[in-house]
This record gives C-alpha cells, structure tokens and sequence, in this order.
C-alpha cells in the first residue's frame, strides 16, 4: 500500500505544480491575446472572450509597432546594453573565479571577501554618485555608460558563483593538466571553461534577465536617444495612455524574451545554480 500512496502523493503534487505554472503564465497569456486584438474590442470586453471568438485575432498591433521608431529603436538599445554587459560579466567572472579558486597571490581571500561583500550593497545607493561621476567623464547618458553600470553591479554575484563551482573541480584533474605542459590561460580555456558550463549557463541568464528587464538603471542613466524598451513603454503610457495597440504587443515582446532565454537554458541554469551554492 504505500507504494499506491507514493503514487498518489507523487501525483497531487504533480498537479499541484502544474495549476501553479498555468496560474504563473496567465499573465503573460492575457498580454499575448490582449497584443492580438484591436483596441476596440480590447475597450469592449476582457481578453479572454477571445478565446470564444477566434476570428478578433488580428497582427494589426505588430504592424503598428514596427511602425513605431521609438519603440523599434529602443528595443535595439536593449539588445546593445543587454549583451555587451551579460558577455562582459560571463568573461570577466570566469577569469576572477578561476584565479580566486585555483591560483595562489598574496591577500587571494581577503579578496574575495570584499567582492563578496560587495554583494549587500544595493543598487539604489549608488545611483546617484555614479550618475555624477558620469556626468564629470561624459559618459551619462550613453549606452556604454549603462554597460558598465550593470557589469559593475553584476560581477560581485558572477565572481561568487563561478568560484565556488570552479573550485569543485578536482584538483588530480588541472595537475595532470599543468604536467602535460598546459598554462594558465590554455588551463583555463580547454579544462576549466568545458566543466563550468552549467554554472556559466546559469550566469548568463541571471545576467540577461536582470539587464533586459531593467528599469530603475535605465531611466536614471539613458536619455531620449538610448532608452531601451522599458523605459520607452513607461513613456508611451504617460504620453499616449489609450495607445494600447502599440503597449501591448511591445511589453509581450519585452516579456517573451527573456521566458525564453530563460525555458532554452533552464537545465544549465538549475544545475549551475545547485553546484555553485554550496562547495
């Protein structure tokens, strides 16, 4: 009998979890109808009547959007700030995790400490001195001075992470290596890169997501020319607040991107995550 009740159990959790997800991804099914209706049946009922009539599903909404150069152009902006910055933060973690879990300088975990320390300092607190000392450079405003904000921010978490899952590497491995001659730099790439995929995975879609759905950083560091596209949606409810045609199928597009980066990568993203947290 209690094999029939694993079962059992094993199965409500399954639905469970299941209810969950559907009630999760509501939202994001309501904004993908909401994109493919015309605003006058968006004004006269809720967007789930669409479900019973079929033939308002329209791809006007997309039209108009490509249409829209504010909109187009800021959604090119995010992909410049986005990738720059995931990439910087991919590449320059993995060669501070290696060189904090495998090589040997003076002061090598007091310095860790303060990278890690670094990671309870919120991003609110230094908005503004940043903001200024931009300012002073010339680099407020531009795309490449929100890169660097967000890589800033970004390689504390990016340094932790691929140290911890970097020194799990077995040490046999990496001296058979250094005996058959390999550097540093060819350790790092044919050994140590291959085995910290899922951690690197996993990296790369905290990063992405956190920069692609950015708000705070973007609104404070861009201006009318560099604004990515959650900056422009929010400006275009305040100037045009009955323009649903363009918002709606603009947020589904902000939104769908990062799901799915996030559903492509998320056996990387867990296996990553469950290594590196603990060593």
């Amino acid at each position: 009998m209690s094999w029939v009740l694993e079962k059992i159990n094993g199965g409500v959790v399954r639905v469970f979890l299941i209810v969950v997800a559907l009630f999760w991804l509501v939202p994001t099914i309501g904004l993908l109808a909401s994109s493919l209706r015309s605003p006058d049946d968006m004004s006269a009922s809720g967007w789930w009547h669409v479900f019973g009539k079929p033939s308002q599903l329209t791809f006007e909404s997309y039209q108009k959007l490509l249409e829209n150069g504010d909109i187009t152009s800021s959604l090119w902006n995010t992909v410049l700030i986005t990738v720059p910055a995931t990439v910087l933060v991919v590449i320059i973690g993995a060669l501070a995790g290696y060189a904090f879990a495998w090589m040997e300088f003076p002061g090598r975990d007091w310095w860790f400490l303060t990278v890690v320390s670094l990671l309870v300092v919120p991003v609110q607190v230094a908005l503004i001195p940043i903001a200024e000392l931009f300012g002073r450079i010339g680099l407020f405003g531009t795309i490449f001075g929100v890169i660097l904000f967000h890589v800033g921010f970004g390689l504390p978490f990016a340094v932790f992470l691929l140290r911890n899952f970097f020194a799990e590497i077995p040490r046999e491995l990496l001296e058979a290596a250094r005996l058959d001659g390999a550097g540093e730099l060819r350790l790092f790439t044919r050994v140590v890169m291959p085995l910290g995929g899922p951690a690197i995975a996993s990296l790369g879609i905290f990063q992405f997501l956190w920069v692609w759905n950015d708000m705070l950083v973007a609104l404070v560091f861009t201006k009318s020319g560099t604004q990515p596209i959650t900056v422009a949606l929010q400006t275009q409810v305040r100037q045009f607040g009955n323009n649903v045609d363009v918002l709606a199928p603009g947020a589904f597009i902000s939104m769908v991107i990062p799901l799915a980066v996030f559903f492509a990568f998320q056996r990387q993203f867990v296996t990553g995550v469950m290594a590196g947290a603990v060593k």
